[in-house]
């Protein structure tokens, strides 16, 4: 099992905190993580934390892939990786439509379908083997579609990349983990239950299977965010990632279309997930957030005082040891969390 932080995305203010990142290096932490939405980047902080590092390494948790061509996410993940020797990690996801929309004004298209083509496109632009060509529903390279000069060369990296570059991918989706699992080297689940690998079973081996190769767990890094939060109240504690999952369950998408909703219902939630909706669609947020069944935080999360947190955490490490879980992706502000966690985890 390996540890990484989430550092997160900025708000109105930049604000990187390197000493709690060089605390989790110390530590043996092996990854630290960036965001972004529609203020910060991704990338740029992660760049920031590279040169200001020794052993750990920087991921993007996510690049946007609407923002920016598949060759232009290829480029920035070789120049991380060249300049840092190897310690940059390109995870890539979606986003949502309000963003793409209304933030980066491209149609929002199909994720999937994205997902795949761009993954395919950033390795093809790795390993130099040609020029590069693709012909894909949402890429097409060299471009031949509306406004097109017709004077556009299949052209092959002038840099050469002497690193492994992982990709990751944002979903959680049946289709968009199948796509992850057959053309990425890892996923991360926005939440998970250490405890129900089968939510992801069938779409993972059936991506497995698409890709070929005896592709397995073995290759394929399973790497939930997991909220840590110590305190000797357990509700207390609770009430922060309370806010956060009544906001993705209930008011990220429509009603009839979101992702996380029905993410939670996979998880055995059914009733809590079509509450927390009604409400939050209602405006009635505060109960909302109520609404969310404290056993489905205990299930993701870590909370309460430090021997509860290394009690649960025990769920982890077994599911760890099965290869349902290779990374934790800890949220937490709390060096002495940090801590806990390496000692019984690393």
């Amino acid at each position: 099992m390996k540890l990484g932080l989430i550092s997160g995305y900025s708000g109105a203010r930049m604000s990187i905190p390197i000493d709690a990142i060089r605390h989790a290096e110390n530590l043996g932490y092996e990854s630290i993580w960036t965001a972004e939405a529609y203020g910060s980047d991704a990338v740029t902080p992660a760049a920031w934390i590279l040169a200001q590092t020794q052993k750990i390494k920087a991921g993007t948790a996510i690049m946007q892939m609407p923002a920016r061509t598949p060759a232009m996410a290829a480029m920035t993940a070789m120049s991380l990786a060249e300049l840092s020797g190897g310690r940059f990690i390109c995870g890539l996801g979606a986003s949502g439509p309000q963003v793409v929309e209304g933030w980066h004004g491209v149609p929002y298209g199909k994720p999937v379908t994205r997902l795949k083509e761009y993954i395919q496109i950033m390795k093809q632009i790795f390993r130099r083997e040609a020029p590069l060509t693709f012909d894909g529903q949402m890429y097409q390279l060299p471009y031949n579609g509306p406004g097109a000069t017709g004077l556009g060369k299949p052209l092959k990296s002038i840099l050469h990349v002497h690193e492994e570059i992982p990709i990751y991918a944002a979903t959680i989706t049946p289709a968009g983990v199948a796509a992850a699992a057959e053309v990425a080297d890892g996923f991360f689940p926005v939440w998970m239950d250490p405890e129900q690998y089968h939510v992801f079973e069938k779409p993972i081996q059936k991506g497995f299977a698409a890709a070929g190769g005896g592709k397995s767990l073995a290759q394929f890094d399973i790497a939930p965010f997991v909220t840590a939060i110590m305190g000797d109240d357990v509700e207390k504690c609770m009430m922060p990632i309370r806010g956060s999952m009544a906001l993705y369950i209930g008011g990220m998408g429509a009603r009839d279309k979101n992702f996380y909703n029905d993410y939670a219902k996979r998880l055995g939630f059914e009733e809590a997930a079509v509450k927390i909706q009604d409400l939050f669609l209602a405006g009635r947020k505060d109960e909302a957030m109520a609404a969310v069944p404290a056993e489905l935080i205990d299930a993701c999360h870590l909370v309460g005082p430090a021997d509860r947190i290394k009690d649960r955490l025990s769920r982890w490490v077994e599911a760890g040891k099965k290869g349902h879980v290779s990374s934790m992706l800890i949220g937490s502000q709390q060096p002495e969390v940090l801590q806990l966690l390496a000692e019984n985890v690393l």
